[in-house]
C-alpha cells in the first residue's frame, strides 16, 4: 500500500489550493508517496490576522486525524496548529513557514521573507525569533496585498519584485522566501529577476515530508 503525504490549505480558496498542487507536482512519482492537496472548507478565504491564525486550528486539527496521512504539510505561512498537530497525529507534520526558513540557510546564510500583510511581517519577526534564527534573519516586508489578491499577476508580481529588491539591496538578504501559500507561481520569474534563489515553501515542506518517510523507512528493519 502506498504511503500518503496531505497537504492541507487551511484557507478555503480553492485556487490557493490548486497553485500549491502544481507548485509539488515534480514531486508526485508513480512509485513513491501520494502527493494530495486538500482545501479546508471551515476555512476563511485568506488567513491574514491573528484571529483568523487561531480560529483554524481546531478545524485544521480534526481535518489531519480525519485524514490519517502517513506525513502531513500545514500550507500556511503562519503555520498554525502546527506543535499540536505533531503531538495528536503522532506523525510527521511539516508547517511551510518553518521548512521555507531551514531550506533557505541551506543556500545562503541570510534570508528575507515577502510577506502578504505589514502585520504578517510583526508575526514572521517574531516567529523567527522564536526559532533561534534571528542572527540569519534580513527581514520581512509586506506586498501590502491580501490572500485573495494574490491571484492578480499584473498587479503581484511587479509589487513582489519592488518588495525583494528592497529585501536585497536594503536588507542585505541573500535568499528570499515566499511567505505566503498563494505565491508558488511567481517563484521562478522572481528568482530570474532579482538574481536571488527564491525558496517557495509548500514545495519545500514537502520535500521534507517525503524525505521523512524515506528516512523512516530506510530505519525499519
Amino acid at each position: 500500500m502506498r504511503q500518503r503525504i496531505v497537504i492541507v490549505n487551511p484557507n478555503s480558496t480553492a485556487a490557493v489550493t490548486e497553485g500549491i498542487s502544481a507548485a509539488v507536482a515534480p514531486l508526485r512519482a508513480a512509485q513513491g508517496p501520494e502527493i494530495d492537496c486538500v482545501t479546508l472548507e471551515e476555512g476563511p478565504p485568506g488567513i491574514e490576522t491573528q484571529a483568523q491564525i487561531d480560529a483554524v486550528v481546531p478545524p485544521l486539527l480534526a481535518r489531519l486525524k480525519r485524514e490519517a496521512a502517513d506525513a502531513s504539510v500545514i500550507a500556511c505561512f503562519s503555520d498554525p496548529g502546527l506543535q499540536a498537530a505533531r503531538a495528536e497525529t503522532g506523525r510527521p507534520v511539516f508547517g511551510i513557514a518553518e521548512s521555507g526558513f531551514r531550506k533557505a540557510l541551506t543556500l545562503r546564510p541570510r534570508f528575507g521573507i515577502l510577506a502578504i500583510l505589514e502585520a504578517s511581517s510583526v508575526r514572521h519577526r517574531r516567529y523567527v525569533a522564536a526559532l533561534g534564527l534571528s542572527e540569519s534573519f534580513a527581514g520581512s516586508l509586506p506586498l501590502d496585498l491580501g490572500v485573495l489578491e494574490l491571484q492578480d499577476r499584473d498587479r503581484t508580481f511587479g509589487r513582489m519584485v519592488d518588495v525583494g529588491r528592497a529585501l536585497r539591496d536594503d536588507k542585505g538578504a541573500e535568499v528570499l522566501v515566499l511567505g505566503c501559500a498563494g505565491m508558488p507561481q511567481y517563484r521562478d520569474d522572481l528568482a530570474e529577476e532579482l538574481g536571488l534563489p527564491v525558496v517557495e515553501p509548500c514545495r519545500t515542506a514537502a520535500e521534507a515530508a517525503l524525505a521523512a518517510l524515506q528516512s523512516a523507512g530506510a530505519a525499519a528493519p
